[in-house]
Protein backbone atom coordinates (compact mmCIF):
# COMPACT_ATOMS: atom_id res chain seq x y z
CA UNK A 1 0.00 0.00 0.00
CA UNK A 2 1.18 3.13 -0.88
CA UNK A 3 2.21 5.52 2.06
CA UNK A 4 2.63 9.20 2.18
CA UNK A 5 3.92 9.49 5.93
CA UNK A 6 6.18 6.58 6.84
CA UNK A 7 5.52 5.33 10.24
CA UNK A 8 7.86 6.85 13.01
CA UNK A 9 9.73 9.80 10.64
CA UNK A 10 10.14 13.47 12.44
CA UNK A 11 8.44 16.24 12.11
CA UNK A 12 11.14 17.49 9.51
CA UNK A 13 10.03 14.75 7.24
CA UNK A 14 7.13 14.85 7.13
CA UNK A 15 6.99 18.56 6.53
CA UNK A 16 8.77 17.40 3.38
CA UNK A 17 6.20 14.80 2.51
CA UNK A 18 3.38 17.34 3.50
CA UNK A 19 4.94 20.01 0.66
CA UNK A 20 4.68 16.91 -1.93
CA UNK A 21 1.19 16.93 -1.99
CA UNK A 22 0.48 20.33 -2.25
CA UNK A 23 -0.06 21.70 1.79
CA UNK A 24 2.26 24.49 2.47
CA UNK A 25 5.17 24.06 5.28
CA UNK A 26 3.93 27.01 7.48
CA UNK A 27 0.60 25.53 8.13
CA UNK A 28 1.72 22.71 9.79
CA UNK A 29 4.89 23.38 11.27
CA UNK A 30 3.94 24.67 14.43
CA UNK A 31 1.14 21.75 15.02
CA UNK A 32 1.83 19.39 18.04
CA UNK A 33 3.12 15.94 17.58
CA UNK A 34 0.20 14.35 18.80
CA UNK A 35 -2.10 15.80 15.65
CA UNK A 36 0.56 13.47 14.10
CA UNK A 37 -0.58 10.37 15.34
CA UNK A 38 -3.99 10.75 13.47
CA UNK A 39 -4.68 8.67 10.31
CA UNK A 40 -5.90 10.04 7.32
CA UNK A 41 -8.80 8.05 6.09
CA UNK A 42 -9.18 11.19 3.30
CA UNK A 43 -5.85 9.82 1.47
CA UNK A 44 -7.04 6.00 1.21
CA UNK A 45 -4.86 4.96 4.61
CA UNK A 46 -5.89 2.19 6.45
CA UNK A 47 -5.97 3.30 10.09
CA UNK A 48 -2.71 3.12 11.55
CA UNK A 49 -1.12 2.46 8.66
CA UNK A 50 0.75 5.98 8.56
CA UNK A 51 1.29 9.16 10.84
CA UNK A 52 0.30 12.35 9.58
CA UNK A 53 -2.11 15.60 9.77
CA UNK A 54 -5.29 15.24 11.63
CA UNK A 55 -8.17 14.97 8.78
CA UNK A 56 -9.88 17.28 10.27
CA UNK A 57 -8.22 20.37 10.68
CA UNK A 58 -10.00 23.22 9.05
CA UNK A 59 -7.11 25.41 8.00
CA UNK A 60 -7.02 25.79 4.03
CA UNK A 61 -3.99 25.70 1.65
CA UNK A 62 -4.84 28.48 -0.50
CA UNK A 63 -8.65 28.48 -0.13
CA UNK A 64 -8.29 24.70 -0.28
CA UNK A 65 -9.69 22.67 2.66
CA UNK A 66 -8.10 19.32 3.86
CA UNK A 67 -11.34 17.49 2.31
CA UNK A 68 -11.00 18.95 -0.68
CA UNK A 69 -7.45 17.44 -0.93
CA UNK A 70 -9.52 14.16 -1.05
CA UNK A 71 -9.56 14.62 -5.03
CA UNK A 72 -5.50 15.17 -5.38
CA UNK A 73 -3.07 12.64 -6.47
CA UNK A 74 -1.07 11.01 -3.89
CA UNK A 75 1.52 8.96 -5.32
CA UNK A 76 3.00 7.97 -8.49
CA UNK A 77 1.47 5.61 -11.16
CA UNK A 78 3.75 2.84 -11.82
CA UNK A 79 2.97 0.60 -15.00
CA UNK A 80 4.71 -2.70 -13.90
CA UNK A 81 2.11 -5.01 -15.41
CA UNK A 82 -0.50 -5.05 -18.77
CA UNK A 83 -3.62 -2.71 -17.93
CA UNK A 84 -6.90 -3.76 -18.96
CA UNK A 85 -10.50 -1.80 -18.76
CA UNK A 86 -12.71 -4.46 -17.61
CA UNK A 87 -16.87 -4.33 -15.95
CA UNK A 88 -19.79 -5.68 -14.53
CA UNK A 89 -22.72 -5.05 -16.84
CA UNK A 90 -26.33 -6.98 -16.00
CA UNK A 91 -29.95 -6.00 -14.88
CA UNK A 92 -30.55 -3.66 -11.64
CA UNK A 93 -30.31 -5.12 -8.67
CA UNK A 94 -28.34 -8.94 -9.94
CA UNK A 95 -25.40 -7.86 -7.47
CA UNK A 96 -23.13 -5.78 -10.07
CA UNK A 97 -22.27 -3.43 -7.49
CA UNK A 98 -21.65 -6.22 -4.86
CA UNK A 99 -19.51 -8.00 -7.23
CA UNK A 100 -17.18 -5.23 -7.54
CA UNK A 101 -16.73 -4.46 -4.18
CA UNK A 102 -16.01 -8.32 -3.49
CA UNK A 103 -13.50 -8.23 -5.57
CA UNK A 104 -11.90 -5.17 -4.57
CA UNK A 105 -12.22 -7.02 -0.68
CA UNK A 106 -10.68 -10.42 -1.90
CA UNK A 107 -7.61 -8.16 -3.71
CA UNK A 108 -7.20 -5.74 -0.64
CA UNK A 109 -7.08 -8.98 1.08
CA UNK A 110 -4.21 -10.31 -1.05
CA UNK A 111 -2.51 -6.59 -1.27
CA UNK A 112 -3.63 -5.93 -4.30
CA UNK A 113 -5.78 -3.04 -3.99
CA UNK A 114 -7.24 -1.20 -1.62
CA UNK A 115 -11.56 -2.34 -0.86
CA UNK A 116 -13.86 0.12 -1.96
CA UNK A 117 -17.77 -0.88 0.14
CA UNK A 118 -20.94 -1.20 -1.43
CA UNK A 119 -21.40 2.98 -0.26
CA UNK A 120 -18.08 4.44 -1.45
CA UNK A 121 -18.53 3.03 -4.92
CA UNK A 122 -22.36 3.70 -5.08
CA UNK A 123 -21.73 7.12 -3.70
CA UNK A 124 -24.06 9.75 -4.83
CA UNK A 125 -27.20 10.56 -2.15
CA UNK A 126 -29.83 8.96 -4.89
CA UNK A 127 -27.87 6.08 -5.50
CA UNK A 128 -27.78 5.30 -1.89
CA UNK A 129 -31.14 5.91 -1.36
CA UNK A 130 -32.91 4.14 -4.52
CA UNK A 131 -30.34 1.75 -3.49
CA UNK A 132 -29.15 1.42 -7.68
CA UNK A 133 -26.25 2.30 -9.95
CA UNK A 134 -26.71 5.54 -12.01
CA UNK A 135 -23.21 7.03 -12.87
CA UNK A 136 -20.23 4.33 -14.02
CA UNK A 137 -18.37 4.08 -11.40
CA UNK A 138 -14.24 2.85 -11.63
CA UNK A 139 -12.39 1.01 -9.24
CA UNK A 140 -8.63 -0.27 -9.34
CA UNK A 141 -7.29 -3.16 -8.61
CA UNK A 142 -4.42 -6.30 -9.60
CA UNK A 143 -3.93 -9.71 -10.02
CA UNK A 144 -0.67 -11.64 -10.83
CA UNK A 145 -0.84 -10.81 -14.11
CA UNK A 146 -2.36 -7.76 -14.86
CA UNK A 147 -3.50 -4.54 -13.60
CA UNK A 148 -7.31 -4.18 -13.44
CA UNK A 149 -9.53 -0.57 -14.28
CA UNK A 150 -12.77 -2.02 -12.94
CA UNK A 151 -16.38 0.35 -14.29
CA UNK A 152 -19.53 -0.67 -12.39
CA UNK A 153 -22.20 0.20 -14.89
CA UNK A 154 -25.53 1.14 -13.92
CA UNK A 155 -28.30 -1.75 -15.03
CA UNK A 156 -31.67 0.64 -14.65
CA UNK A 157 -33.50 1.49 -17.89
CA UNK A 158 -33.28 4.80 -17.00
CA UNK A 159 -29.35 5.44 -16.93
CA UNK A 160 -28.73 3.37 -19.91
CA UNK A 161 -26.69 6.16 -21.40
CA UNK A 162 -24.66 6.04 -18.18
CA UNK A 163 -24.55 2.56 -19.29
CA UNK A 164 -22.96 2.67 -22.71
CA UNK A 165 -20.17 4.93 -21.56
CA UNK A 166 -19.32 2.61 -19.52
CA UNK A 167 -18.97 -0.16 -21.69
CA UNK A 168 -17.69 1.41 -24.70
CA UNK A 169 -14.87 2.14 -22.42
CA UNK A 170 -13.95 -1.48 -21.43
CA UNK A 171 -11.76 -4.43 -23.09
CA UNK A 172 -13.90 -7.29 -21.64
CA UNK A 173 -16.85 -7.64 -19.54
CA UNK A 174 -18.47 -9.98 -16.56
CA UNK A 175 -21.92 -10.45 -16.73
CA UNK A 176 -23.78 -10.71 -13.52
CA UNK A 177 -26.80 -12.53 -13.21
CA UNK A 178 -28.88 -13.13 -10.74
CA UNK A 179 -29.64 -17.05 -10.47
CA UNK A 180 -33.22 -16.36 -8.79
CA UNK A 181 -34.26 -14.09 -11.17
CA UNK A 182 -32.90 -15.34 -14.35
CA UNK A 183 -32.53 -13.15 -17.71
CA UNK A 184 -34.03 -9.56 -17.55
CA UNK A 185 -34.35 -6.75 -20.16
CA UNK A 186 -31.73 -5.32 -19.35
CA UNK A 187 -29.20 -8.40 -19.26
CA UNK A 188 -30.56 -8.76 -22.68
CA UNK A 189 -29.92 -4.78 -23.51
CA UNK A 190 -26.62 -4.89 -22.07
CA UNK A 191 -25.02 -7.73 -24.07
CA UNK A 192 -26.33 -6.31 -26.99
CA UNK A 193 -24.33 -2.93 -26.33
CA UNK A 194 -21.73 -4.73 -25.59
CA UNK A 195 -21.67 -6.78 -28.76
CA UNK A 196 -22.41 -3.17 -30.92
CA UNK A 197 -19.99 -1.58 -29.06
CA UNK A 198 -17.13 -4.44 -29.76
CA UNK A 199 -16.56 -5.97 -26.37
CA UNK A 200 -15.10 -9.55 -27.77
CA UNK A 201 -14.99 -11.17 -24.58
CA UNK A 202 -17.71 -11.87 -21.83
CA UNK A 203 -17.58 -13.90 -18.57
CA UNK A 204 -20.57 -14.71 -16.82
CA UNK A 205 -20.94 -14.69 -12.95
CA UNK A 206 -23.97 -16.38 -11.88
CA UNK A 207 -24.68 -14.23 -8.54
CA UNK A 208 -26.90 -15.27 -5.63
CA UNK A 209 -26.42 -18.63 -6.24
CA UNK A 210 -27.36 -19.19 -2.07
CA UNK A 211 -30.57 -18.07 -3.09
CA UNK A 212 -31.46 -20.62 -5.40
CA UNK A 213 -31.93 -24.19 -4.18
CA UNK A 214 -33.00 -25.71 -7.63
CA UNK A 215 -30.58 -27.21 -9.15
CA UNK A 216 -32.70 -27.62 -12.22
CA UNK A 217 -33.79 -24.12 -12.61
CA UNK A 218 -30.18 -22.76 -12.32
CA UNK A 219 -29.53 -24.96 -15.02
CA UNK A 220 -31.95 -23.46 -17.06
CA UNK A 221 -30.85 -20.13 -16.43
CA UNK A 222 -27.49 -20.85 -17.57
CA UNK A 223 -28.44 -22.73 -20.84
CA UNK A 224 -30.61 -19.36 -21.61
CA UNK A 225 -27.40 -17.38 -20.87
CA UNK A 226 -25.52 -19.52 -22.94
CA UNK A 227 -28.15 -19.22 -25.91
CA UNK A 228 -28.17 -15.42 -25.95
CA UNK A 229 -24.27 -14.89 -26.00
CA UNK A 230 -24.47 -17.32 -29.03
CA UNK A 231 -27.46 -15.14 -30.53
CA UNK A 232 -25.13 -12.26 -30.15
CA UNK A 233 -22.50 -14.43 -32.12
CA UNK A 234 -20.48 -15.08 -28.50
CA UNK A 235 -18.65 -18.60 -27.85
CA UNK A 236 -22.00 -19.17 -25.31
CA UNK A 237 -20.60 -22.68 -25.52
CA UNK A 238 -17.18 -22.04 -24.21
CA UNK A 239 -17.97 -18.72 -22.30
CA UNK A 240 -16.32 -18.89 -18.24
CA UNK A 241 -19.12 -19.54 -16.05
CA UNK A 242 -18.38 -18.98 -12.62
CA UNK A 243 -21.39 -19.74 -9.83
CA UNK A 244 -21.19 -17.78 -6.49
CA UNK A 245 -22.47 -15.30 -4.27
CA UNK A 246 -20.88 -11.64 -4.56
CA UNK A 247 -22.22 -11.23 -0.46
CA UNK A 248 -20.36 -13.87 0.80
CA UNK A 249 -17.48 -12.96 -0.54
CA UNK A 250 -17.96 -9.64 0.61
CA UNK A 251 -18.53 -11.12 4.18
CA UNK A 252 -15.13 -12.89 3.61
CA UNK A 253 -17.12 -16.41 3.73
CA UNK A 254 -14.37 -19.11 2.44
CA UNK A 255 -16.40 -21.66 1.47
CA UNK A 256 -17.26 -22.47 -2.26
CA UNK A 257 -19.77 -19.84 -3.63
CA UNK A 258 -17.65 -16.82 -1.08
CA UNK A 259 -14.25 -16.32 -1.82
CA UNK A 260 -13.09 -19.16 -3.60
CA UNK A 261 -15.71 -17.85 -6.67
CA UNK A 262 -14.27 -14.45 -6.60
CA UNK A 263 -10.77 -15.81 -7.44
CA UNK A 264 -11.99 -18.53 -9.78
CA UNK A 265 -13.50 -15.14 -11.34
CA UNK A 266 -10.59 -13.26 -11.99
CA UNK A 267 -7.96 -15.71 -12.81
CA UNK A 268 -11.31 -16.26 -15.58
CA UNK A 269 -10.52 -12.48 -16.40
CA UNK A 270 -6.56 -13.44 -16.77
CA UNK A 271 -7.02 -16.07 -18.82
CA UNK A 272 -9.69 -15.37 -20.70
CA UNK A 273 -10.00 -11.66 -21.87
CA UNK A 274 -7.25 -11.44 -24.48
CA UNK A 275 -5.02 -8.22 -24.10
CA UNK A 276 -5.97 -6.02 -26.97
CA UNK A 277 -3.89 -4.66 -29.30
CA UNK A 278 -3.18 -0.90 -28.19
CA UNK A 279 -3.30 1.81 -31.20
CA UNK A 280 -0.03 3.64 -29.27
CA UNK A 281 1.58 4.68 -32.28
CA UNK A 282 -1.54 7.09 -33.78
CA UNK A 283 -1.94 10.52 -32.47
CA UNK A 284 -3.86 10.91 -29.46
CA UNK A 285 -6.99 11.10 -28.76
CA UNK A 286 -9.80 10.48 -26.00
CA UNK A 287 -13.74 11.24 -25.93
CA UNK A 288 -14.37 13.27 -22.78
CA UNK A 289 -17.40 10.73 -20.39
CA UNK A 290 -16.93 13.44 -17.47
CA UNK A 291 -16.19 16.91 -16.85
CA UNK A 292 -14.58 18.21 -13.21
CA UNK A 293 -13.72 21.17 -11.53
CA UNK A 294 -11.00 20.78 -8.51
CA UNK A 295 -11.12 24.15 -5.95
CA UNK A 296 -6.89 25.43 -6.44
CA UNK A 297 -6.98 23.13 -9.71
CA UNK A 298 -8.79 24.23 -12.32
CA UNK A 299 -10.69 21.83 -14.97
CA UNK A 300 -10.35 18.03 -15.38
CA UNK A 301 -11.75 16.32 -18.15
CA UNK A 302 -11.82 12.37 -17.65
CA UNK A 303 -11.80 9.60 -20.04
CA UNK A 304 -10.49 6.55 -21.93
CA UNK A 305 -7.71 7.09 -24.13
CA UNK A 306 -8.90 5.44 -27.42
CA UNK A 307 -5.46 6.12 -29.03
CA UNK A 308 -2.04 7.54 -28.99
CA UNK A 309 -0.26 8.58 -26.20
CA UNK A 310 -0.09 11.95 -24.40
CA UNK A 311 2.32 13.38 -21.70
CA UNK A 312 2.51 17.08 -19.58
CA UNK A 313 2.88 20.05 -21.69
CA UNK A 314 1.42 18.58 -25.30
CA UNK A 315 -0.60 20.80 -27.02
CA UNK A 316 -3.93 19.67 -27.89
CA UNK A 317 -7.34 20.63 -28.98
CA UNK A 318 -10.85 19.78 -27.72
CA UNK A 319 -13.85 19.52 -30.85
CA UNK A 320 -16.89 18.84 -31.27
CA UNK A 321 -20.34 19.73 -30.11
CA UNK A 322 -19.45 23.38 -30.59
CA UNK A 323 -18.61 25.28 -33.49
CA UNK A 324 -14.80 26.19 -32.67
CA UNK A 325 -11.82 23.92 -31.55
CA UNK A 326 -10.41 24.84 -28.08
CA UNK A 327 -6.48 25.20 -28.11
CA UNK A 328 -5.06 23.84 -24.46
CA UNK A 329 -1.98 22.88 -22.96
CA UNK A 330 -2.22 19.61 -20.50
CA UNK A 331 -0.93 20.39 -17.14
CA UNK A 332 -1.48 17.63 -15.31
CA UNK A 333 -2.11 13.62 -16.09
CA UNK A 334 -3.61 11.40 -13.49
CA UNK A 335 -5.06 8.02 -12.60
CA UNK A 336 -7.11 6.40 -9.83
CA UNK A 337 -5.23 9.71 -7.87
CA UNK A 338 -1.55 8.55 -9.13
CA UNK A 339 0.15 11.09 -11.47
CA UNK A 340 1.32 10.09 -14.59
CA UNK A 341 4.39 11.22 -16.86
CA UNK A 342 2.69 9.44 -19.80
CA UNK A 343 -0.84 8.42 -20.49
CA UNK A 344 -1.25 5.96 -23.10
CA UNK A 345 -3.74 4.01 -25.23
CA UNK A 346 -6.07 2.04 -22.53
CA UNK A 347 -5.68 4.22 -19.53
CA UNK A 348 -8.66 5.87 -17.89
CA UNK A 349 -7.27 9.19 -16.92
CA UNK A 350 -8.20 12.42 -15.96
CA UNK A 351 -6.38 15.94 -17.61
CA UNK A 352 -5.66 19.14 -16.04
CA UNK A 353 -6.96 21.44 -18.92
CA UNK A 354 -4.98 24.84 -18.71
CA UNK A 355 -7.02 28.14 -19.01
CA UNK A 356 -10.01 26.14 -19.79
CA UNK A 357 -13.74 26.81 -17.76
CA UNK A 358 -15.61 23.49 -16.46
CA UNK A 359 -18.81 25.03 -19.03
CA UNK A 360 -16.25 25.46 -22.23
CA UNK A 361 -16.64 21.54 -22.56
CA UNK A 362 -19.12 18.77 -22.17
CA UNK A 363 -19.45 14.96 -22.63
CA UNK A 364 -19.26 13.96 -25.74
CA UNK A 365 -16.34 16.23 -27.00
CA UNK A 366 -12.93 14.66 -27.83
CA UNK A 367 -9.59 15.64 -26.96
CA UNK A 368 -6.61 15.02 -29.48
CA UNK A 369 -3.32 15.85 -30.63
CA UNK A 370 -4.44 15.58 -34.35
CA UNK A 371 -3.51 18.78 -36.19
CA UNK A 372 -6.68 20.27 -38.06
CA UNK A 373 -8.93 17.70 -37.28
CA UNK A 374 -12.57 18.29 -38.23
CA UNK A 375 -15.87 17.92 -36.95
CA UNK A 376 -18.95 16.46 -39.43
CA UNK A 377 -22.60 16.96 -38.70
CA UNK A 378 -23.77 14.47 -41.55
CA UNK A 379 -22.49 10.81 -42.01
CA UNK A 380 -23.69 8.22 -44.18
CA UNK A 381 -23.69 4.65 -42.71
CA UNK A 382 -24.63 1.06 -42.55
CA UNK A 383 -27.27 0.31 -40.40
CA UNK A 384 -28.95 -2.86 -38.49
CA UNK A 385 -32.54 -2.10 -37.42
CA UNK A 386 -32.92 -4.46 -34.57
CA UNK A 387 -36.29 -7.16 -34.34
CA UNK A 388 -38.76 -6.61 -31.52
CA UNK A 389 -37.36 -9.63 -30.32
CA UNK A 390 -33.84 -8.67 -29.95
CA UNK A 391 -35.02 -5.17 -28.19
CA UNK A 392 -36.35 -2.98 -31.26
CA UNK A 393 -39.52 -1.91 -32.69
CA UNK A 394 -42.25 -3.36 -33.47
CA UNK A 395 -43.54 -1.32 -36.51
CA UNK A 396 -40.84 0.52 -39.52
CA UNK A 397 -40.18 3.98 -39.61
CA UNK A 398 -39.45 5.89 -42.63
CA UNK A 399 -37.29 8.91 -43.74
CA UNK A 400 -36.57 11.18 -41.46
CA UNK A 401 -36.71 9.22 -38.25
CA UNK A 402 -35.49 11.27 -35.16
CA UNK A 403 -33.62 8.75 -32.67
CA UNK A 404 -30.56 9.87 -30.87
CA UNK A 405 -27.30 8.98 -32.28
CA UNK A 406 -24.70 7.48 -29.78
CA UNK A 407 -21.48 7.89 -30.69
CA UNK A 408 -18.24 7.29 -28.33
CA UNK A 409 -19.37 9.31 -25.36
CA UNK A 410 -21.88 11.86 -27.17
CA UNK A 411 -25.36 11.19 -27.33
CA UNK A 412 -27.09 13.89 -30.45
CA UNK A 413 -30.40 14.23 -31.27
CA UNK A 414 -30.57 13.09 -34.90
CA UNK A 415 -31.81 12.40 -38.45
CA UNK A 416 -32.03 8.95 -40.20
CA UNK A 417 -32.84 10.00 -43.91
CA UNK A 418 -33.06 6.88 -46.29
CA UNK A 419 -31.53 5.92 -49.23
CA UNK A 420 -34.16 6.41 -52.60
CA UNK A 421 -33.97 2.83 -52.87
CA UNK A 422 -35.42 2.66 -49.54
CA UNK A 423 -39.17 3.28 -48.58
CA UNK A 424 -39.13 1.77 -45.30
CA UNK A 425 -37.17 0.39 -42.63
CA UNK A 426 -38.07 -2.64 -41.02
CA UNK A 427 -37.65 -4.19 -37.88
CA UNK A 428 -34.30 -7.18 -39.09
CA UNK A 429 -33.42 -5.16 -42.12
CA UNK A 430 -29.94 -3.85 -42.65
CA UNK A 431 -29.81 -0.31 -44.82
CA UNK A 432 -27.69 2.19 -45.97
CA UNK A 433 -28.55 5.42 -45.37
CA UNK A 434 -27.66 9.02 -43.89
CA UNK A 435 -27.78 10.53 -40.41
CA UNK A 436 -27.32 14.62 -40.47
CA UNK A 437 -26.29 15.54 -36.45
CA UNK A 438 -27.75 18.27 -34.69
CA UNK A 439 -24.55 18.96 -33.41
CA UNK A 440 -21.54 18.37 -34.97
CA UNK A 441 -18.81 15.51 -34.01
CA UNK A 442 -15.50 14.72 -34.63
CA UNK A 443 -15.87 11.47 -36.75
CA UNK A 444 -14.25 9.31 -39.26
CA UNK A 445 -15.59 6.27 -41.37
CA UNK A 446 -15.47 3.10 -39.56
CA UNK A 447 -16.67 4.53 -36.30
CA UNK A 448 -20.05 2.48 -34.59
CA UNK A 449 -22.86 3.78 -33.12
CA UNK A 450 -25.79 3.41 -31.95
CA UNK A 451 -29.66 4.69 -32.69
CA UNK A 452 -31.68 4.64 -29.46
CA UNK A 453 -35.37 6.11 -29.08
CA UNK A 454 -37.93 5.54 -25.71
CA UNK A 455 -35.31 4.36 -23.11
CA UNK A 456 -34.55 1.11 -25.64
CA UNK A 457 -31.60 0.41 -28.87
CA UNK A 458 -33.64 0.54 -31.88
CA UNK A 459 -30.20 -0.11 -34.76
CA UNK A 460 -27.23 0.07 -34.55
CA UNK A 461 -24.43 0.77 -37.97
CA UNK A 462 -20.61 1.78 -38.48
CA UNK A 463 -20.22 5.06 -40.57
CA UNK A 464 -18.91 4.40 -44.19
CA UNK A 465 -18.10 8.00 -45.36
CA UNK A 466 -18.02 11.69 -43.64
CA UNK A 467 -19.71 14.20 -45.13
Amino acid sequence: MLQIFPKREGISSCLVQVNKIGLKTNQVRNMKSSVWTKSISCYGMKKGSCYCMNGWIKKHNGGISINEKKNFAIGVFERKKPHMNIGTIGHVDHGKTTLTAAITKVCSNLNRGIFKSYEEIDKTPEEQKRGITINATHVEYETEKRHYSHIDCPGHLDYIKNMITGTSQMDGSILVVSAYDGLMPQTKEHVLLSRQIGIDKIIVYLNKIDMCEDQDLIELVELEIRELLSFHKYDGDNVPFIKGSALKALNDDKTEYGVPSILKLLDACDNYIDEPKRKIDLPFLMSIDDVLQISGKGTVATGRVEQGTLKLNDQVEILGIKDKPIKTIITGIEMFKKTLDTAQAGDQIGIMLKNVKRNDICRGMIITKTVNMKTYKKFQSDVYVLKNEEGGRKNPFSSYYRPQAYIRTADVNCAVILNEDTQVANPGDSIKCTIELMYPLAITSGLRFSLREGGRTVASGIITKVI
